[in-house]
């Protein structure tokens, strides 16, 4: 039962600047935080295919010191990152992360540790972890996506794969929010279809888990102190998610089908961005809590658009439940999930409106198309249960019978 007079819900929001050609400006924004020396994390691609350089140029002309690393490879996992963490503790006073949300993440946890003590998993969400909170403000990080759909830009999480325990889990805390996002669409017309049609289903997720989630003033009122991040659906990120939703029926079949246009790619930029901003204030729940094992465990798929590397893409880990999970939260949330129907493709069934969209994108809808089989399915329940701070905001009580039921739906 709502309680709008004991309920609080609070809006943070990192600052954006966007538009095709912001990045030229990099070096401008970075100097005005008050950076000096930076370490621009980043993959390969984004050195060879030149934006390494050209941004190394923006911060030079701007009076910025720079080093570029560029080792960034698939999902950040805790060997990476411990790499990246290993070189960000060289004397630098700021981060700039670009390319997808691998990249972002890394520069996030890179910014962390440069500026405060501790291990990976002293920070990572219980139970998982210790779930410690962030000591204070890390050093500026400055977020360059080259990809529509992580969000990263613009929200507290980093994600980070631990194969030694058989899921993916995150650090969230509002400290990791980034100091200044730079969204150039442009930078996203080289993204293969595979890519963007992975990301892009991770920006709608995004929105439609937000807009979903179990609203804010249904939640226990905490002490200041322990409220999460996730507050649950309220009226900051409702306007902003179904914006998402729309920008991303809209726009983004043709983001995957023809990448050289502009327009749907500034749309789908655009959707990324404020479904970031809104998922990062509300939450998202089942799908993603569901997809992190489901990336975890299963390491054999070579996903078009990766350059063969096997690997499950994020977006598409969470997408491949979703049309199970919604079918099975309609009856708690009908309103919201016919809403978000109808902004999608002007349906009136949510699950049905999901999967013509995964199909016409080429995105696997069912879990055996990336690897998995019956007796696969067991394996996964502990690490999604492990997932509470997402669940917590499922729209109906998900235990383990109800996490194997909607994972036999999704085979």
């Amino acid at each position: 039962m709502s309680n709008p007079l004991g309920a609080i819900v609070a809006f943070n929001a990192a600052r954006v600047v966007f538009g095709a050609g912001s990045s030229a400006e990099t070096g401008e924004h970075l100097r005005q935080l008050g950076v000096t020396r930076a370490l621009v994390v980043c993959d390969r691609f984004v050195t060879q295919s030149g934006l390494g350089g050209r941004i190394e140029e923006s911060l030079r002309a701007a009076g910025v010191d720079s080093v570029v690393y560029d080792g960034i490879v698939g999902e950040p996992n805790e060997t990476s990152v411990q790499e990246a963490v290993a070189a960000a503790r060289g004397g630098f006073d700021g981060f700039v992360g670009v390319g997808g949300g691998s990249a972002l993440d890394t520069a996030k946890l890179c910014a962390l540790f440069a500026t405060h003590e501790g291990d990976l998993l002293d920070y990572v969400n219980a139970p998982i972890g210790a779930g410690r909170a962030v000591p204070g403000p890390v050093l500026p990080i400055l977020a360059l996506p080259t990809t529509a759909g992580t969000g990263s830009e613009v929200t507290t999480v980093a994600i980070i794969d631990f194969p030694r325990l058989g899921t993916k889990t995150g650090i969230s805390h509002q400290h990791l929010r980034p100091a200044l996002a730079i969204v150039d669409p442009a930078l996203t017309v080289s993204c293969p279809p595979g890519v963007t049609a992975a990301t892009g289903i991770d920006a709608l997720m995004h929105a439609l888990e937000a807009y979903t989630v179990s609203p804010y003033d249904t939640r226990p009122r905490l002490p200041l102190g322990e409220r999460p991040p996730y507050q649950g659906a309220n009226p900051f990120a409702d306007p902003l998610c179904e914006r998402a939703i729309e920008l991303a029926g809209r726009h983004l079949r043709t983001a995957v089908a023809d990448g050289t246009d502009l327009e749907a790619r500034t749309g789908m930029a655009l959707a990324s961005t404020i479904a970031g901003i809104a998922f990062s204030g509300a939450g998202v729940h089942i799908p993603h809590a569901l997809a992190y094992p489901i990336a975890s465990l299963q390491h054999e798929w070579t996903p078009p658009g990766y350059g063969g590397a096997a690997l499950i893409p994020h977006g598409f880990a969470v997408a491949v439940t979703a049309p199970a999970v919604f079918r099975f939260i309609a009856d708690a949330a009908p309103e919201r999930c016919a809403t978000a129907s109808r902004l999608l493709d002007g349906g009136d069934d949510l699950a049905v409106s999901l999967e013509r969209l995964m199909t016409d994108i080429g995105a696997p809808t069912r879990l055996s198309e990336i690897g998995y089989g019956s007796d696969d399915l067991a394996a996964i329940v502990p690490g999604a249960l492990d997932q509470r701070r997402l669940l917590v905001g499922a729209p109906k009580e998900v235990g383990a019978a109800e996490i194997e039921d909607l994972l036999r739906a999704s085979l």
